[in-house]
């Protein structure tokens, strides 16, 4: 299989996606306020083409930021992409879909990945998903968007998840995350007085929640949002930790990206050598897959301002870049199979 990668900085979709023929599967990133535009125009330049698309920045070996790009699968490749409707109250209404989807593909775990783009709620929709997929042990990679909009076949849904199930025909796919925290000290907390709805932790270890991560690392109540990009909290999930990224500071209490719940055990996580991480990374890939078709990835918007502040982002595509067709898209949440991450990278490689 292959994978193409187009983009315009100044949003001419036709520009993006210039040179694509016979696509087998395509991939919408587009800006605001072309969203919608860029939706309609994709369809009539590739009727009846699987696809699925989200509002957010891209990139290969550099970024677009307020543009459009498109990646598409081609030469070798089956896929089928639909929706789920309603993921803030039902999203497996809709689940007959994507069963009718992983049959119609007829794809395994050695070779079939699923890609989705999420418009919020995403610890539900991964529930409803891997639902389906765990019969067949079908990894997913996917991400959360801008604006609370998604496309999926050349239409444009708001509270949904749109996905593609894509099968490689002529190799295996494999799934990774990428993980540049590790904890820091001793520190453990239980939290209390949460607020699953909203995200919140009004409390750690019986003190407010702003104020314990105050003291441990000395920084004022305006600098706790960009202290997370170094410390974000953690939470041990048997072998692996899933990163809790602080969305805002509420009273006394920490409102998060993702749900913390009543006696839930935090640890406290600290940045690790990232371009060491990243360079071990790209070592392991190449080990499992001495030949590479592509690999599709989704960073997380926290990583990309990390990677910016330290002038290391350009550096990283890069880096990236020797794997061969390395394209993605920067996401506001992370999907890892049936798990929503924070501050992560997550990538489908494609032998």
């Amino acid at each position: 299989m292959r994978q193409f990668f187009g983009m315009s900085q100044t949003g001419d979709l036709k520009e993006a996606v210039r040179g694509l023929s016979n696509p087998q599967l395509i991939m919408l990133i587009s800006n605001g306020e072309q969203f919608e535009m860029h939706v309609k125009e994709l369809e009539k330049l590739y009727p009846q083409i699987p696809s699925i698309g989200c509002i957010g920045m891209s990139y290969d070996t550099k970024i677009v930021e307020k543009g459009v790009s498109v990646i598409a699968f081609l030469d070798g490749v089956s896929a089928a992409a639909n929706v789920l409707e309603n993921v803030s109250s039902m999203p497996v209404k809709y689940i007959k879909r994507l069963e009718q989807d992983v049959e119609k593909v007829n794809g395994s775990w050695e070779n079939t990945v699923c890609i989705d783009f999420c418009s919020g709620n995403d610890a539900c929709v991964l529930t409803t998903i891997y639902s389906v997929l765990k019969y067949k042990n079908i990894s997913l990679v996917g991400g959360t968007g801008d604006a609370g909009k998604v496309s999926a076949n050349g239409k444009v849904y708001s509270d949904a998840v749109a996905y593609a199930i894509v099968k490689n025909n002529n190799g295996r796919v494999k799934a990774y995350k990428e993980n540049i925290y590790h904890q820091m000290g001793n520190y453990s907390f239980i939290a209390s007085r949460t607020d699953k709805a909203n995200y919140t932790i009004g409390e750690l270890n019986g003190r407010p929640a702003k104020q314990v991560y105050q003291d441990i690392l000395h920084v004022t109540e305006k600098e706790i949002l960009t202290q997370t990009f170094k410390n974000p909290f953690g939470k041990v999930n048997g072998n692996d930790t899933c990163i809790i990224s602080i969305k805002e500071v509420n009273g006394n209490a920490l409102t998060c990206f993702r749900q913390v719940n009543d006696s839930d055990v935090l640890i406290l996580l600290e940045l690790g050598d990232y371009q060491a991480i990243v360079r071990n990374t790209i070592e392991t890939i190449r080990k499992d897959f001495p030949k590479i078709s592509a690999v599709f990835s989704v960073n997380c918007l926290f990583r990309y301002l990390l990677f910016n502040d330290n002038n290391y982002m350009q550096k990283y595509l890069q880096e990236m870049s020797v794997l061969g067709n390395h394209a993605g898209f920067v996401g506001y949440g992370e999907h890892y199979n049936n798990r929503f991450v924070n501050q992560s990278m997550t990538c489908v490689v494609f032998e």
